[in-house]
């Protein structure tokens, strides 16, 4: 890189790292730092004295991953820039099977000694594990794939681009939202590229690329007289993307509704336009009347519903009970597996995980145990049929292979099951959301994520949304404020009649998913259609006893 492009591109960095910060992990690097990869015959050579070192220690089984981690943070509010970041965590992280139990151990001192005792060190951690043993570890067999490599898809590298490019596009989304009479407005932009080397004993040497990107916005406008304010965020999602996701295609957004949705591209600055006019409608909306309705729920607010109640309660470690500190474990139990005919959802309803999805969150060409990614079906015509594994516990539901669903947030943390992509297949014949409406006799339309809960079993819970409008005979009459819907999970996707089709499917999905106990995040999408639910509870969550 030139000095000058270099200059150009770090420029407001020091002014910036004067202001508010947002929390970012890692050490600070400059830009430079930060498109300079590492060799991979580096990262070989380093993975190779672990694995000799766990080998000779008495390991039967050994894996490592080098992980150097980058993030950029771009933060403003209103005319000014909070903060410029880009940090760097990397480091070593070798997990071992020895006397049939686990062990772990990390370094970010990359010096051969240095690997060579973290290795070690993993191995009398597995041996002290063993003697609490009450079975030793079952894997799953997994082929070695010998020297592979994989990389996120993408046209522009986000980290390439020029800080002073991002500024001015979110200052600019700042100020449009200013003219349409914001009295707040933050806008970011958060960058991820994870570069992941992963080695083992099977004889693999996986190097991976993987790049994500979310752009987001809140604004915020005030009642002055009523003392009352409303708030509108973006409706991008997180991408398993770069930076071209940020340039706008008309053949791209889903327009003839209330609301602009966006699909592989995303338009800020017309969002943002957008928004202004929804908080505007939101200050002066009615309260939602309590009762049953028919639900239209848009993919950027029914991605955090399949999150909640699909995606987390079909992780197998929930079911077993090996997961319970971070958002309980699972209604969906083994037996109701075995029987082959639990009715989960309607005929409608057919949930996919997917690993390879382009695009995606959580799409990479291996997971972090070595295992080659693909997709299965979770629930088919309504029906459980599957739920998601890694290698140690394939067997527990007689697979002859891992689902590749094992993740680790970073180089010091071992990896575990974390939850794939998770996807309700859309409907096979073509169908508009708009289509959908006209067919609705009282009914409210929602979009965008917002509060919600769900209990500890993933079975009851409470959604609202950013937006919410009333359908009355078949057309839109007016915004709702307060429209919150209850169910349990299996009355909910009971009561899906109808989804729209493949082209009105987009991914929504979650930047920072929290699992586990020390905690790890994660970020994974859920794609969509349009879809219906008949006859769903919806309270007003702004009514006031007494």
């Amino acid at each position: 890189m030139r000095r000058r492009d270099f200059l150009y591109m770090t420029g407001l960095g020091l002014g910036a790292s004067m202001l508010e910060s947002v929390p970012v992990f890692g050490r600070a690097i400059s830009i430079e730092e930060a498109l300079t990869p590492v060799d991979v015959k580096l990262k070989k050579r380093m993975a190779d004295v672990a694995l000799n070192s766990a080998k000779s220690k008495g390991a039967t089984y050994a894996d490592v991953r080098i992980g150097r981690y980058l993030n950029q943070v771009v933060a403003t509010r209103e005319k000014q820039v909070q903060n410029i970041a880009n940090t760097e965590s990397y480091g070593l992280g070798v997990r071992v099977i020895a006397n049939g139990s686990w062990g772990f151990a990390a370094t970010d001192n990359l010096s051969d000694d240095s690997i060579a005792a973290a290795a070690a060190s993993a191995v009398a951690i597995a041996k002290g594990n063993s003697k609490l043993l009450t079975e030793p570890v079952q894997l799953a067999p997994q082929q070695g794939f010998g020297e592979v490599s994989w990389k996120t898809p993408f046209e522009v590298n986000a980290f390439e681009v020029p800080i002073k490019e991002k500024v001015d596009l979110l200052l600019n989304v700042n100020s449009e939202a200013l003219k349409g009479g914001a009295k707040y407005v933050n806008s970011n932009l958060f960058m991820v590229n994870e570069q992941k080397y992963f080695a083992s004993t099977d004889g693999s040497y996986i190097d991976q690329d993987v790049h994500r990107l979310w752009p987001t916005f809140t604004v915020t406008k005030i009642d002055s007289a009523g003392g009352k304010f409303e708030t509108r965020t973006a409706m991008s999602s997180p991408m398993g993307m770069g930076f071209e996701y940020l340039t706008p295609k008309d053949s791209e957004k889903i327009k003839g509704g209330p609301v602009t949705m966006y699909k592989k591209r995303y338009d800020m600055l017309e969002d943002v336009r957008e928004a202004t006019v929804h908080v505007e409608e939101k200050l002066k909306a009615k309260p939602v009347q309590p009762g049953k309705y028919d639900l239209v729920l848009d993919p950027t607010h029914l991605f955090l519903t399949i999150h909640e109640s699909v995606g987390h309660p079909t992780e197998l470690d929930r079911v077993l009970g090996y997961e319970a500190n971070f958002a309980g474990t699972s209604f969906l139990t083994l037996d109701k597996w075995e029987s082959k005919k639990f009715n989960f959802g309607s005929k409608q309803v057919n949930v996919i995980a997917d690993k390879t999805e382009q695009g995606s969150l959580g799409a990479v060409g291996y997971d972090d145990e070595g295992v080659k990614c693909g997709k299965w079906d979770i629930i088919k015509d309504g029906i459980l049929v599957n739920y998601q594994t890694i290698r140690d516990q394939a067997h527990i539901l007689g697979l002859k292979a891992s689902q590749a669903c094992c993740y680790a947030d970073s180089w010091d943390s071992i990896q575990f099951q974390r939850m794939p992509n998770v996807s309700l297949a859309p409907g096979k014949a073509p169908l508009s959301a708009a289509e959908m409406v006209k067919n609705v006799e009282k009914g409210i339309y929602m979009f965008g994520r917002n509060s919600y809960s769900i209990d500890q079993q993933r079975y009851n819970f409470q959604f609202s949304g950013q937006l919410a409008y009333e359908i009355k005979e078949g057309k839109i009459v007016g915004m709702l404020k307060d429209a919150s819907y209850q169910s349990n999970t299996q009355e909910f996707w009971n009561s899906c009649t109808q989804l729209c089709g493949q082209e009105d499917y987009r991914l929504g999905g979650t930047f920072s998913d929290g699992k586990g106990q020390p905690g790890q995040a994660s970020a994974v999408s859920h794609g969509c259609p349009t879809s219906r639910f008949n006859g769903v509870n919806v309270i007003n969550t702004g009514r006031q006893l007494g």
